[in-house]
């Protein structure tokens, strides 16, 4: 498939939403736009559009067993779309919609199979991010969108990160600025009345125990996924998030130990790029170092975490290696990337 050259839309400064409607139309005749969420960029199709969603896996060069996520601007649109849907899985949208949380749910059949990659299941979410809620809202249609970038690399959170690879594979661009959160969005599953996380994000598991009793970690979020398994969520299988540079993640209580780690590493190999927060980094200082923001605030590291994963590349080093954090609260979603980004 070929695609021209994207238009471009620079909407950083810009408040009149009706420009919009021309991504919007391209959107409703079956291309791709490129759009901020507040979590990261996402590439968008319409999600009634088998042909427009087939669209989105070959500009990716994504699996085709990797479900996508289809993002709805009101629950008018989450009834076209989901069914059965239980009081559980309504008081969770009620308490974490619009925002970067995404629920799991029992499709109807309108949906394109190759959205849901053939499965019986959908995962939807309604973005606060305002240029992808009026883009969904001037198609009047849900748009399903992984995040934009190439399959494997990390995801895009500012379009000047992405925009190279990706300009002659959408039909139109557009530039919010950075976005707020910088990790994709959480997912869950009610199985048997209890909550299920597939992916960690934002909206943790501290967050979900505020609204229900029970409150469960999928066993692959820490762990490769072979590839003949199914999933249900993107995010979970295949290597994600990784910089091209070879990358060894080190975790451990002891900051003494990991420092200890990290330097014999680093002593046992050529032109090293060690990634570490800032409390360690001044143990480092023979080495060339990235700080990747305090231990006493994770959420700037999960916001930071994309950007410098591409930062690794641009380094040129032979190897990376990346301080992890304890995986705890979002340093769980934190922990979960890191993974998927160092599996060799």
């Amino acid at each position: 498939m070929k695609f021209v050259k994207s238009k471009y839309l620079d909407m950083q400064d810009v408040n009149d939403y009706s420009v919009l409607d021309e991504a919007a139309n391209i959107i409703n005749n079956g291309g791709l736009v490129l759009f901020p969420t507040e979590t990261v960029y996402g590439i968008g199709a319409n999600a009634f559009d088998d042909e427009a969603v087939k669209k989105i896996f070959i500009a990716k060069g994504r699996a085709q067993d990797n479900p996508l996520i289809l993002h709805i601007s009101d629950m008018e649109m989450l009834d076209e779309i989901a069914e059965n849907i239980s009081e559980l899985e309504y008081k969770l949208m009620e308490t974490f919609w619009p925002g970067p949380f995404t629920i799991i749910l029992n499709k109807k059949k309108n949906i394109a199979n190759q959205a849901t990659c053939n499965g019986d299941t959908v995962g939807v979410r309604m973005p606060s991010n305002r240029i992808a809620y009026e883009l969904i809202k001037r198609a009047n249609v849900p748009i399903a969108a992984p995040s934009a970038n190439i399959s494997g690399r990390p995801s895009g959170t500012n379009i000047d990160d992405i925009i190279e690879e990706l300009e002659d594979k959408v039909d139109y661009m557009i530039n919010g600025g950075e976005t707020e959160i910088g990790l994709e969005s959480t997912v869950v599953r009610i199985i048997e009345n209890e909550i299920v996380i597939f992916r960690p994000g934002r909206i943790t598991k501290e967050d979900l125990l505020k609204v229900a009793e029970s409150v469960n970690i999928d066993k692959n979020i820490m762990k490769h996924i072979a590839n003949d398994e199914k999933v249900l969520s993107p995010g979970m299988k295949y290597r994600h998030y990784a910089p091209k540079t070879d990358c060894k993640l080190v975790y451990n209580p002891d900051n003494d130990k990991l420092v200890e780690e990290i330097l014999s590493i680093a002593q046992a190999n050529k032109n090293v790029l060690i990634v570490c927060t800032t409390e360690n980094i001044e143990k480092f200082k023979e080495y060339s170092c990235i700080d990747m923001g305090s231990k006493n605030d994770l959420l700037q590291i999960s916001h930071n975490l994309f950007s410098i994963l591409r930062d690794i590349d641009r380094s040129n080093a032979n190897l990376a290696i990346i301080e992890g954090v304890k995986a705890e609260g979002i340093g769980l979603a934190i922990m979960n990337r890191l993974i998927r980004a160092c599996e060799l």
